[in-house]
């Protein structure tokens, strides 16, 4: 699937290696920065007061049984509201709902002047149309897009309209 910024899949991402969970993105501030200390001094109230654990993939729970309280398995776009896990009955803060992130994403463009129809999906044509634009190479962004066939990534070369010419001198 192509997952990192389609919905519902974009709701969900955690801060685990996306290498080894599509859905999950690893967007952690450093921790010895301000914003990293503050993510971590926030992750540790949650934790303290029982709602910092998250929902496992497959039989990790079983497998690691404190996982579900690791830095690396928080969502990047928690819920403001605490739910019941149906399956175990542990309360819990699931990912934000994606109707909420859509309606963040244009608002956000809306702040910064963007007229234009924004949502997720766009962020993730724009990261490719990005990553192309500064030389990467169509096979390394079909990757990161996750298309199976390099022919749905060409599309985004249509914006390069440089002469044949993929990747920049630094001295441009």
């Amino acid at each position: 699937t192509q997952n990192e910024l389609f919905l519902p899949e974009a709701a969900f991402p955690e801060t685990a290696n996306c290498a080894q969970e599509p859905a999950r993105a690893n967007v952690a501030s450093p921790v010895t920065s301000p914003q990293g200390r503050a993510e971590i001094e926030f992750l540790n109230t949650l934790l303290d007061r029982g709602f910092g654990s998250v929902a496992l993939p497959y039989a990790l729970a079983r497998k690691y049984p404190n996982a579900d309280r690791d830095w690396g398995w928080q969502y990047v776009f928690p819920s403001a509201i605490i739910s019941r896990d149906k399956q175990d009955g542990v309360s819990r803060r699931f990912h934000m709902n994606t109707a909420t992130l859509q309606k963040a994403v244009k608002q956000a463009a809306k702040v910064v002047g963007i007229n234009k129809p924004v949502g997720p999906h766009t962020l993730r044509h724009s990261f490719a149309t990005h990553l192309l634009q500064n030389g990467y190479d169509i096979r390394t962004v079909q990757e990161l897009l996750r298309h199976k066939d390099v022919k749905t990534t060409m599309i985004y070369t249509h914006v390069l309209n440089r002469g044949g010419i993929s990747v920049r001198s630094p001295l441009d």
